[in-house]
């Protein structure tokens, strides 16, 4: 059955507005010809950035934070030592290509390929994603065949990104699990598109048995607007914890000052700083590196500059270790 225009949620029609065109991007933040010819125009994960992401970034300049992020640039063709095309190696993981076992007690479901942006950085640009239509049939099977698993990590991709009947339908079939009891979600969704924190999306969360873990994943304090706290906090209210990932990243939030900041507003706005992370080394995101030793110093900064509660552990991702590895 087809959808009617009136049927399409808010946050859909907002998320066709999305620049996906680097040309009139260039135009809209107003680049010269010499910096235009510094964006890198990829078949293969390409710009994909919520306006309200854009409206953010500081006009006639590549030397922003959040363009940074999202804009693709040709320091992505370099070829450096160390950084490949699958850093995390989660195919060797995989149980389907959308069940990831690393760890004990808990297991990860790739949702979709599907993102509200496209983050330059991001470990799973090469996944080889499952671009079936899926109910997850074999995945809820094997779920409910381990009975070791106590919890769900939902990620992608965006979980978000699939549509709140999906996801009502996703839960339901978990929830009936008896063994699991965490439900955790993963997403940067709200920093582009708040209006996803629909009150169909609230209901769902609301009235599952399972205890839901709320991830949201955000590296500068000018994603942290008052549209995306309001968003986050109706979660929260819910009774939900609400905890942060950042990435570290050059030119982005590598700075004491940054982190401060950041951390800061989060716990201002009840999201408790989760994880600060190593750069994952994929192919094309070395200038995106920190060297371990600034992000030692930083944190030992942040510790003096912050309550305890507002400094995110530093850590890293080892592909076979049987937990995230804490950088001391």
């Amino acid at each position: 059955m087809t959808m009617s225009s009136h049927d399409v949620p808010l946050w859909r029609k907002i998320q066709r507005d999305n620049f996906t065109n680097l040309d009139k991007l260039a135009e809209f933040l107003e680049l010269s010809e010499r910096q235009a010819s510094q964006l890198c125009h990829r078949k293969h994960f390409p710009l994909q950035l919520p306006r309200r992401l854009a409206e953010k970034i500081r006009k006639k300049t590549l030397d922003d934070p959040v363009l940074r992020q999202f804009v693709p640039l040709q320091e992505e063709q370099e070829i450096a030592q160390g950084f490949c095309l699958h850093p995390t190696q989660d195919v060797l993981f995989s149980k389907t290509p959308c069940l990831l076992k690393k760890y004990e007690k808990r297991a990860l479901l790739i949702t979709t390929s599907a993102c509200a942006m496209h983050c330059r950085f991001c470990f799973r640009q090469n996944y080889p994603y499952d671009a079936a239509d899926k109910l997850f049939d074999k995945e809820i099977q094997l779920i409910a065949e381990d009975s070791s698993l106590i919890e769900i990590i939902l990620s992608g991709g965006d979980p978000l990104s699939l549509s709140d009947r999906q996801l009502a339908n996703l839960i339901a079939r978990l929830q009936a699990i008896s063994h699991l009891k965490l439900l955790r979600f993963h997403t940067r969704f709200p920093i582009g598109i708040p209006e996803r924190i629909t009150e169909e999306f609230l209901a769902i969360v609301a009235k599952t048995s399972l205890q839901v873990i709320f991830v949201s994943h955000i590296n500068h304090p000018l994603e942290l607007d008052q549209e995306v706290q309001e968003a986050l906090h109706k979660i929260h209210r819910l009774g939900i914890p609400l905890l942060n990932h950042t990435v570290l990243l050059k030119g982005v939030n590598d700075s004491l000052q940054t982190l401060v900041e950041l951390n800061l507003a989060l716990v201002q706005a009840g999201i408790i700083p989760y994880y600060l992370n190593q750069l994952d080394k994929v192919q094309g995101s070395a200038h995106f590196e920190v060297e371990k030793e600034k992000g030692l110093l930083l944190c030992k900064q942040l510790k003096e500059s912050l309550p305890g509660y507002a400094v995110p552990r530093y850590i890293q991702e080892i592909p076979g270790e049987s937990h995230k590895t804490i950088l001391m």
